[in-house]
């Protein structure tokens, strides 16, 4: 592998690890694994959430001859203080024009995560080109195209949240185990006074028991790195060579190891502590052991601090007296991933959140009580209202029907005796209608000539003639 590509490498892995493989299972003898066609490699995720942006502009700037060329010229040193990010005014149109489109597509990302945030927080407008200012691997308030500050901006940010994930892995397993610990705390207050003996009777076993296994080795030491070369590797181990061990393991075989590669070593030393089956074995708890072997060799061995383990770092480290003749390493049990004080302020930020949360149930349960009475009152207007057009609806036909005066009537004075309706007809249909209306009323047809409404009737109709 030539120097320029190393380098290369070294780069991309610092940012994304654009050659990578899964390492093969350390349990495997790898002199027995026969050669397969190997794919085109893809980079892993790196964790940051602009990790998919991150390996597209990369791919896009070796695809550009005379970048590639001064990256394989750039020390890690330049690269890192953005030297590197001033080539970019030399890139050909097509890749420039590609960049910006992926620029482009960034910010809309983005955009469209901070407006989702807000429909979710519910609120007022959304400013965002203020929130966009949180995310400093490009600059937003250029969103159309490309510059070599978007790139200075992003080999700057990418090494930065590289170099600060282990720290933040690391504080999230120190909540895990304070949580654990704050929920045995509180199982045991449920308890009576012999459960709970019984029960931090066997907490204490639990502990005895996983802190009971074969010694392990020092990480990256002599003893450590001989043990893979007999049990995975299947040699004598007083045939151990370092630049054969290192080539066995560099799978993808780009000359260096990279962080997966190194952690895929420590598997045989975690599996003495660490069983799945087993109650007492935590296997957060083990990622977090693999975490730290993987951090203590990199300090040792990688001198330029690029992430990555070149073949002459690893062979000057094999000549250290720490190599040789090793500490004693402390697993995590003899190391308490947090301090009595920090547990005491965990718990009692803990208790601020209960307490926050049961304030704000009860102003929910309040609001409801409110919502539901002021539903109440709607309803009863809502009915109230109802009640006042039915009664409206029925009203005007009856005064309608009592004061439709004909327009003759209207000029008589106060006290005139209004005249029935049926009264204002004619004699003839008045006469007919009385006809009518005798039966009804129970009198004897018989006596009809002899009535003296008749003659009035008749009288009636001669003055009206």
């Amino acid at each position: 592998m030539c120097w320029s590509r190393a380098l290369l490498t070294g780069w991309v892995l610092l940012l994304v690890q654009l050659q990578y493989l899964q390492a093969v299972p350390i349990g495997i003898d790898k002199t027995k694994v026969k050669e397969t066609e190997k794919k085109p490699d893809e980079p892993p995720d790196t964790g940051l959430h602009y990790d998919r942006y991150l390996r597209e502009v990369i791919d896009f700037l070796e695809k550009d001859q005379h970048f590639r060329e001064k990256l394989h010229n750039t020390d890690m040193e330049d690269i890192k203080q953005g030297k590197l990010a001033q080539e970019l005014d030399f890139v050909s149109h097509h890749v420039r024009t590609k960049l910006d489109e992926l620029k482009r597509q960034e910010v809309n990302r983005l955009r469209t995560l901070i407006k989702a945030k807000h429909d979710l927080e519910g609120g007022n407008a959304v400013d965002h080109q203020a929130l966009l200012k949180q995310f400093e691997h490009l600059n937003h308030m250029n969103p159309h195209t490309f510059e070599v500050e978007d790139l200075d901006r992003l080999i700057k940010s990418a090494t930065n949240d590289l170099e600060n994930f282990d720290k933040e892995r690391h504080e999230e397993f120190k909540r895990y185990e304070m949580m654990k610990e704050h929920d045995r705390r509180e199982h045991l207050k449920t308890l009576d006074e012999e459960q709970r003996k019984k029960e931090e009777e066997h907490y204490e076993e639990m502990k005895k028991k996983h802190a009971d296994h074969p010694k392990v080795n020092h990480p990256g030491s002599q003893n450590q790195l001989k043990e893979v070369w007999e049990e995975a590797d299947g040699l004598d181990p007083e045939d151990f060579d370092p630049k054969t061990f290192f080539n066995l393991h560099d799978t993808n075989g780009d000359g260096f190891f990279d962080e997966q590669e190194l952690e895929a070593l420590f598997t045989k030393e975690l599996e003495k502590i660490y069983d799945p089956t087993n109650e007492e074995d935590d296997m957060v708890e083990m990622e977090e052991e693999r975490l730290r072997m993987r951090e203590h060799v990199m300090n040792e061995v990688d001198s330029n601090k690029d992430r990555l383990v070149s073949l002459d770092e690893f062979l000057v480290a094999t000549k250290k007296k720490e190599f040789l003749e090793p500490d004693s390493w402390e697993t995590l049990e003899q190391n308490q991933a947090y301090t009595d004080e920090e547990m005491r302020e965990f718990e009692e930020h803990l208790a601020q959140q209960e307490q926050d949360l049961n304030q704000r149930t009860v102003d929910l349960q309040k609001q409801r009580e409110e919502l539901e009475r002021q539903q109440e009152q709607l309803n009863a207007q809502k009915v109230e209202l109802q009640q006042v057009r039915i009664e409206g609806n029925a009203d005007p036909e009856v005064h309608a029907a009592d004061n439709q005066l004909h327009p003759d009537q209207e000029a008589h004075p106060p006290g005139h005796q209004e005249i029935p309706q049926h009264h204002q007809d004619t004699p003839q249909e008045h006469l007919e209608q009385h006809n009518q209306d005798l039966p009804q009323q129970g009198q004897p047809q018989a006596h009809h000539d002899g009535l003296p409404n008749q003659q009035n009737v008749a009288q009636g109709q001669h003055n009206l003639a």
